[in-house]
């Protein structure tokens, strides 16, 4: 690892951990009286909002504020969130339109039109609010954008350096490129498809390759609280399903003779294993989207236990461990952002592949 890599993960960590301090303090006029609760602040930090929170100064939170898209019985309603002030509890009304609505944990409701305060049930539920359709550009959905936009200037620059090169040698942004592509290519698709049929897959394993990777990236940057997109089991099961479609649709001859009437076993067999494996034309998906999903959430919550732990045990003391421990996970998740982009990509091209196959005689 060189310095300047080290020196970029060190005060990455330290970064987090301010933040993390920042966040613990958002509220100082009640800290004496609630006690720190580690659960309630790792999942603030993993879960999808509507802003993003960079920082406390001064007690007071420094967010930056998204748009809030809402459709309701009466239409389409927008607004900033930073009109919620930076509250999450549903005390705070918001009226639009001629309407009110609270935020409750990064869930926005609509109250009844008579509701002066939100009510709650034994389960704390609001009893007196419905749940308009959300199409709010939240933080994983801003991130997403910004990390579609990288990859469009990536690749787009890419291929203007090998436009106008006149003996197509990389050079710049082409040079960093083509190894990795060249990688997809011979050490993913080419094995896992075939010669003869990887070429109409590259722009899929390409794109969800580098696509999982940048925004698994986007997810250790501390100064935009981590957006975690790939720890969304919605970002993960849409990745899924594309790869469940493709596979479907590419499917042969022998792929579904081998799910529906397995050739060369008795007959009994057969008809035992035609469930069997339609099962597992559904669990290959659920399987891809829960790996990706657990394995990149279970990082970030791993760092944030860890900070926490200053907090449990109400010493600074604590701090230069916690700190270390962090720092070294950090490290681990900087490989495991390619890592698991590697494992999802190379699982598709595997599922892609087994469906092309042709029979063997």
């Amino acid at each position: 690892m060189t310095l300047s890599t080290f020196k970029n993960v060190f005060f990455s960590a330290v970064f987090i951990a301010t933040t993390f301090v920042g966040h613990a303090s958002e509220n100082p006029e009640n800290e004496n009286d609630k006690e720190f609760n580690a659960k309630e602040m790792i999942m603030h930090h993993v879960k999808d909002a509507h802003e993003f929170h960079v920082v406390d100064w001064n007690g007071k939170p420094i967010t930056i504020a998204l748009p809030i898209i809402l459709w309701t019985d009466q239409g389409l309603t927008t607004f900033m969130s930073s009109e919620f002030h930076h509250d999450d509890s549903g005390s705070h009304i918001v009226e639009k339109d001629g309407m009110k609505f609270v935020k409750f944990h990064e869930k926005i409701y609509q109250l009844d039109v008579d509701a002066q305060e939100v009510s709650f049930d034994a389960e704390h539920h609001p009893t007196n609010a419905s749940l308009p359709t959300d199409l709010s550009i939240t933080r994983n959905v801003f991130m997403m954008w910004i990390s579609v936009i990288t990859l469009l200037l990536v690749f787009i620059s890419t291929a203007r350096v090998y436009k106008k090169s006149n003996n197509k040698v990389p050079t710049g942004i082409a040079g960093f490129m083509e190894p990795l592509i060249v990688f997809v290519r011979d050490e993913i698709a080419k094995p896992m498809i075939g010669e003869h049929k990887y070429k109409k897959y590259m722009p899929y394993l390409l794109t969800v390759f580098f696509f999982i990777w940048i925004n698994n990236i986007f997810g250790l940057i501390p100064i935009i609280n981590g957006a975690n997109v790939s720890g969304n089991i919605a970002f993960t099961l849409t990745l899924a399903v594309f790869t469940f479609i493709i596979t479907t649709i590419s499917g042969n001859k022998n792929y579904w003779k081998h799910i529906f009437w397995m050739p060369g076993v008795p007959v009994p067999m057969k008809i035992f294993l035609m469930p069997i494996e339609i099962v597992g034309m559904f669990v290959k998906p659920i399987s891809l989207m829960i790996r990706l999903f657990a394995n990149i959430t279970a990082g970030h919550i791993i760092i944030l236990a860890l900070m926490s732990l200053i907090f449990i045990f109400e010493t600074i003391a604590v701090a230069p461990v916690s700190v270390a421990f962090a720092l070294f996970i950090g490290l681990i998740e900087i490989v495991v952002t390619a890592i698991q982009a590697y494992i999802f990509t190379v699982l598709s091209a595997l599922y892609i592949g087994m469906a092309t196959e042709e029979a063997h005689h």
